[in-house]
């Protein structure tokens, strides 16, 4: 192939590269804002207690969330981005502690997708602003200004917080759907952590929509996050089920923590945690 051709070839697959990147991408949006250096806090000191406030006003115990009323109060939807904003703020020093990393990170991840879920409401899932091939998804397009960096949620998730080596986050963080585990309607907090999440670990497989066992057949069905993030559990099916088996009910621990259990994984409902829509089923 004589070289002109090569680098017609070449200039066709960087103006193709180009355009995916460019056209098909969605538009990025950010949120918080860029905090200088010297105006910076260690994460140790961010407050958590507005995000707190919020939460108890328009979260359930179920950790459905009331987007009708908040959509409607520009008071709290200006809460929040106060919040957010302050996120902005955060810095890490090496002596920053553990738990008030991931705290910060979980009520980030959690607070921005709410924000997110509010720019779009109403909606009825958020795999409804998830684009695959062009346009917005806001697990991408979406993105938290920490530090002068963003982060998006799927960074949050994957780059941040998986690699903080606590696998309870994945009954922490919410992605606004029912079959995520429920959002805890109070703030992560670095001296509180630990008993949070053992708390919502139990009430997720507590919840029979997420956990169940026979210990007859020795069957486990649980949800398809022990699936997806499998890893973070352990190196096999029996490591995964023994790490989660101090969080299950009590009369299931045995079958979950023998190592021989068979695991069947749920389907997942991606449907939105809106209380509005509890409130019409129980109409019906």
């Amino acid at each position: 192939m004589k070289r002109s051709a090569i680098a017609v070839i070449a200039i066709g697959f960087a103006v193709a590269g180009w355009w995916a990147t460019t056209c098909l991408a969605g538009p990025t949006i950010t949120v918080g804002r860029n905090v200088p250096a010297g105006e910076q806090l260690s994460v140790d000191k961010i407050d958590h207690s507005s995000w707190n406030s919020l939460l108890a006003k328009y979260v359930d115990a179920n950790g459905y969330v009331d987007y009708t009323t908040w959509k409607a109060s520009a008071a709290d939807q200006q809460a929040l981005d106060a919040y957010i904003q302050h996120l902005s703020a955060a810095s890490f020093p090496a002596n920053a502690t553990r738990e008030a990393r991931l705290a910060f990170w979980i009520n980030a991840y959690n607070a921005v997708t709410v924000k997110g879920i509010l720019r779009e409401y109403p909606t009825t899932s958020i795999r409804n602003h998830t684009a695959k091939l062009y346009g917005y998804n806001i697990w991408k397009d979406l993105q938290l200004i920490v530090g002068g960096r963003p982060y998006s949620l799927e960074a949050i998730e994957h780059e941040v917080l998986r690699k903080m080596g606590e696998p309870r986050i994945h009954f922490a963080i919410v992605c606004a759907s029912i079959g995520c585990p429920r959002l805890l309607n109070e703030a992560y907090t670095a001296d509180k952590l630990d008993e949070q999440l053992t708390v919502n670990a139990k009430a997720f497989f507590a919840d029979k929509t997420k956990f169940s066992a026979d210990a007859r057949t020795g069957t486990i069905q649980v949800s398809p996050i022990l699936s997806w993030f499998a890893d973070d559990f352990g190196s096999s099916t029996a490591a995964q089920m023994k790490t989660i088996a101090p969080y299950v009910p009590a009369p299931a621990q045995s079958v979950t923590s023998s190592g021989q259990a068979r695991v069947k994984y749920l389907d997942y409902d991606w449907g939105l945690n809106d209380q509005a829509k509890v409130r019409g089923s129980a109409r019906r």
